[in-house]
């Protein structure tokens, strides 16, 4: 049984437990989450009147903390107790106290009662468990290094050469064969034939180069080290194929995690990568701001140039110049032939700045023009992944005359092809998704049926499981996207056990303890983000056409406002105008608090001016609901809404011209995964107060270099920026303290130069680890096909159906 149940039981309290049960009877919600729970034993204590230490510190209190969810059936209740992240127990407790431990399907059979009462399972529903096919591979024990899967790893089989020296090392050598580019062989070649002649050819060729001056270019004794064995890839220089050959014997003689590491990161085996990012409105100019693009279009972006750059960079140092390798980053999308005056109906697209970064666009095969002509939400796409994937493939092996070395999906679509590419095109694949939709909204999967029409989750959840399950590995932004808080769960965490009901049970989706989950935040672009004091960094031009926009231009085509007094410090938010995002939550906490409206403007840079000119349902919804808050609270005078497109130039400015007002940014989201305009505030110099559900929970240390704030709270969250603005006049130095601590926080944490040189040395040790563990991944891509073909595709064909109507 938990302790944290036996606690209370053992303890004078066990007359509380029966009383809160008493309270928990009375309630409507027969299914209470968390913050329910709390405020339910908050309501408890007050009417026992229990002293203040009772609420926190008694047995009762610390079970209700660690109690997620409380589900009651008839007069009892099931107690579903995280008292430890990524682990949960689940108990049934009766009027008179007992208790009885609950399976996962006992658990899951529960909530499908209580969806569908009428209806009851009776055993047959499909049970997914992908438990097994994690029980030959290693797996973390400690929760605090979940997210930390290459360290583990590179321990892993650093211990295993040690155990096993000879067979490690043979395979080493084995992996190093392997690598050529476009037919030349690198690295070694077959005068070396065994561990044992590696390791007395290394030290041969360390002495060779020993004798040689640092700066003498790899060529002039490339000669030399072929006869010992050696292709290029080594180095550029005598003093790096010296620093690299030094590496290898180290790890040859005594291997340590670091040590593998530091070798396998230099190993010249990745040139091309694709960046899938599959659903549209993906291009340079014209798109950011439209549904569904904004931060992945900002991202992937962002991590190709970098990526690009990085892989350069590497090739150089690598001494594969002469060889005229040329590294190539494609970003795949779809090409929407009706393209609204941007080039997303351009087949191929050179990415900015870039040598060999493209955006490759794919049609959508003939169906309904209607749909395949125009823009697709992502909550429709899904019937569109699988002959998509079968086309690009054709597309980007010509593009690559071969086949990528890497593929990196985004968001769920872009993750499901990555999947389907993968498989058939035999590479490595990562994923990326900052954003899962199950966990931005709330009992998605209980009322699946009821949400179906709009979102299409049975789709979506089960493309998550398959493309999360077949990643060679995954990148998350933060610790807690993958298992949360120890209040929270995390959104991987929350695809470990659920249902979906009368369509199937999961009862392990998901093996958080993985070595596969890497926590690698991204970076912001130095470019276009930068802090507002690097005036000779600026455009004159520039700012003083975006300060007019932000205060006083007059043009009700996209701005709605006029501001009775622009020198008021500004209040500024910039994202997409959906319900996630909240700003309408931001402009009713600003109409409330008459303190806020006194000392600051509004601005607020989002979407759509007009219902008319949207395309999104939620989008139009937040345009009405906006319109009503700003007549509700009179804050005609006081409010700027921009309807623009931003180029990103004027994107990375419009934030430091708030901030040469010395104003602040809000970010307010009811949950946010990671947050890119974060970092572009903090860079900029704009003091930041930015939600506490997410991501932003590791970016900002409150109080430090940012604020926290719980968007929910609209009085708490006025009253923190009041107080803000406060000790800004009081000190005046004080907004430039917070200022600079923003800044300082971006440049020592988040910078793409970091990112893509972690991504791509993950990249080579999972490419490492497959080879050396000879995994048999085929039994669990076989599960994952075969619940794509029976599952996946027949509800993305019914849903095809539908669109031939559209």
């Amino acid at each position: 049984m938990s302790e944290l149940l036996q606690a209370v039981l053992d303890s004078e309290e066990r007359s509380d437990l029966r009383s809160f049960l008493s309270e928990l009877r009375q309630q409507e919600k027969k299914y209470l989450l968390r913050n329910d729970i709390l405020n339910v034993y908050s309501e408890y204590c007050s009417k026992s009147q229990k002293p203040e230490a009772y609420y926190t510190t008694s047995e009762l209190g610390k079970l209700i903390y660690y109690t997620q969810e409380i589900i009651q059936e008839d007069s009892n209740f099931c107690f579903i107790i995280r008292s430890k992240i990524a682990s949960q127990e689940v108990y049934w407790l009766t009027s008179d106290l007992s208790i009885e431990p609950m399976t996962v399907q006992d658990l899951l059979d529960l909530r499908d009662r209580l969806v569908n009462k009428f209806h009851p399972n009776d055993g047959d529903l499909l049970e997914l468990d992908f438990g097994p096919f994690y029980d030959y591979t290693p797996i973390i024990r400690d929760p605090k290094n979940i997210g930390k899967g290459v360290q583990f790893l590179n321990r892993y089989l650093s211990s295993k050469i040690f155990q096993d020296s000879k067979q490690l090392l043979e395979n080493l050598l084995n992996f190093l064969r392997l690598h050529h580019y476009n037919g030349v062989q690198l690295l070694v070649n077959d005068r070396i034939q065994s561990q044992q002649q590696l390791s007395e050819q290394v030290k041969k060729a360390i002495g060779f180069v020993n004798n040689r001056p640092d700066d003498e270019p790899y060529e002039q004794f490339r000669f030399q080290l072929q006869s010992m064995g050696f292709e290029p890839g080594w180095g550029n220089t005598a003093a790096r194929v010296r620093e690299t050959l030094n590496i290898l014997d180290e790890l040859i003689d005594s291997a340590d995690p670091q040590t593998l590491e530091a070798f396998i990161s230099r190993v010249p085996m990745i040139f091309r990568i694709v960046l899938v990012s599959a659903h549209g409105w993906f291009g340079q100019e014209g798109v950011l701001g439209r549904p569904d693009t904004g931060g992945q279009v900002v991202y992937v972006l962002d991590q190709a140039k970098s990526l690009e750059k990085q892989l350069q960079e590497d090739v150089l140092l690598a001494g594969l110049e002469k060889l005229n390798v040329e590294p190539k980053v494609i970003i795949l999308t779809r090409l929407i032939p009706n393209s609204d005056g941007t080039l997303c109906n351009q087949r191929l697209e050179k990415v900015h700045g870039t040598e060999n970064a493209w955006i490759l666009r794919v049609p959508l095969r003939d169906f309904n023009p209607n749909m395949t002509q125009n823009w697709i939400s992502r909550f429709e796409f899904w019937p569109y992944l699988e002959t998509f994937a079968i086309d690009s493939e054709r597309e980007l092996r010509a593009e690559f005359q071969g086949t990528p070395d890497l593929i990196v999906g985004n968001y769920t679509d872009g993750n499901l092809i990555a999947f389907l590419l993968a498989r058939r095109l035999k590479v490595t694949q990562c994923n990326v998704a900052h954003a899962l939709e199950k966990s931005k909204y709330l009992f998605s999967n209980l009322y699946w049926q009821e949400l179906e029409e709009k979102y299409h989750f049975s789709l979506q959840f089960t493309a998550d499981l398959i493309a999360m399950n077949a990643a060679n590995f995954v990148v998350s932004s933060t610790y807690q996207e993958i298992v949360g808080t120890p209040d929270s769960v995390g959104q991987y965490e929350s695809y470990k056990c659920f249902t979906m009901p009368e369509l199937y049970h999961v009862t392990n989706g998901i093996e958080l303890f993985s070595p596969k989950f890497n926590v690698v935040p991204p970076g912001v672009n130095e470019n276009n983000y930068f802090p507002y004091t690097r005036t000779k960094d600026r455009v004159e031009s520039d700012r003083q056409r975006l300060a007019e926009t932000l205060f006083t231009l007059e043009d009700p085509t996209q701005i709605f406002g006029k501001l009775d007094d622009p020198n008021k410090r500004p209040l500024f938010s910039m994202a997409r105008l959906d319900h996630i995002k909240n700003l309408t939550g931001l402009a009713e906490c600003y109409g409330q608090s008459k303190e806020l409206q006194e000392h600051c403007n509004l601005i607020l840079v989002a979407g759509k001016l007009r219902v008319e000119e949207s395309g999104d349902n939620e989008e139009r919804d937040e345009i009405i609901k906006l319109y009503n808050i700003i007549d509700e609270y009179n804050l005609h005078g006081k409010i700027r809404w921009l309807g623009v497109r931003l180029s990103k130039t004027d994107s990375g400015e419009i934030y430091r011209v708030i901030a040469d007002r010395q104003g602040i940014f809000v970010q307010p989201a009811l949950f946010e995964a990671f947050g890119l305009t974060i970092l572009e505030s903090m860079v900029s110099g704009l003091p930041t107060f930015a939600t506490q559900f997410g991501g932003p929970l590791e970016i900002i240390q409150d109080k430090v270099n940012g604020f926290l704030i719980n968007p929910t709270n609209l009085d708490e969250t006025a009253t923190k920026i009041v107080d803000f603005i406060t000790k800004c006049e009081q000190n005046p130095n004080y907004w430039n303290e917070i200022s600079q601590r923003g800044i300082d926080r971006v440049y020592s944490t988040y910078t793409w130069k970091i990112h893509t040189s972690k991504l791509l040395s993950l990249a080579r040790i999972y490419g490492f680890w497959n080879f050396t563990s000879k995994e048999n991944r085929e039994d669990l891509l076989r599960y994952l096909e075969a619940l794509f073909y029976l599952i996946y595709k027949p509800r993305a064909q019914q849903l095809l159906e539908q669109h031939k109507y559209r």
